[in-house]
């Protein structure tokens, strides 16, 4: 396996990754909410975020397009998008796309703020695959199988993300869904 752009946090939930063109029903954030508001006709991910272990930092998406072997490579992001954390719930951004076709997101909670990765830190991507400890110390990235999502339309990608606990790297079981 190739080396890991979200270092700390990378994911893990073996969740069902089909996807499907969905209306938004909550607020959706960012600076592309338009490009997913009901009958848009955009190309995008509405990602549902989800499973925050604090309210504290910044909340960054990144999405990945082309070819997959690149996906995650420093610098290969088609669009980067930087939030705070919501003060309460889940939360919805839009990630538009250039077209209809293959792409993938990760997500990375920075708790603190501190702009660095750092064992706090949470994250996740599209496909929500398995990852466990040795995967985030050797800063292993997840097969791009595991994450691509075929859009079409606006299409609803949801990530649960995770945090190193203990020995392992999974959801907080507190977390708000």
């Amino acid at each position: 396996m190739s080396k890991l752009l979200v270092p700390v946090a990378a994911a893990a939930l073996c969740a069902g990754s089909v996807v499907a063109p969905v209306a938004a029903t909550a607020a959706i954030v960012g600076p592309h909410a338009a490009d997913c508001a009901p009958g848009s006709e955009k190309q995008a991910m509405l990602v549902h975020v989800l499973g925050l272990k604090s309210r504290t930092g910044m909340i960054r998406l990144q999405s990945y397009g082309g070819d997959p072997k690149t996906y995650f490579d420093k610098g290969a992001y088609i669009e980067r998008i930087e939030l705070p954390t919501p003060t309460s719930g889940s939360m919805e951004v839009c990630m538009p796309v250039p077209r209809a076709g293959t792409y993938a997101v990760s997500i990375r909670h920075d708790v603190n703020g501190s702009g660095k990765s750092d064992m706090s830190d949470g994250g996740g991507f599209s496909g929500n695959p398995s990852f466990s400890l040795m995967d985030v110390i050797f800063k292993r990235r997840p097969s791009p199988a595991s994450v691509e999502v075929k859009v079409a339309g606006v299409t609803k990608v949801p990530v649960v993300l995770n945090y190193v606990q203990g020995g392992s790297v999974k959801p907080v079981a507190t977390a708000e869904r």
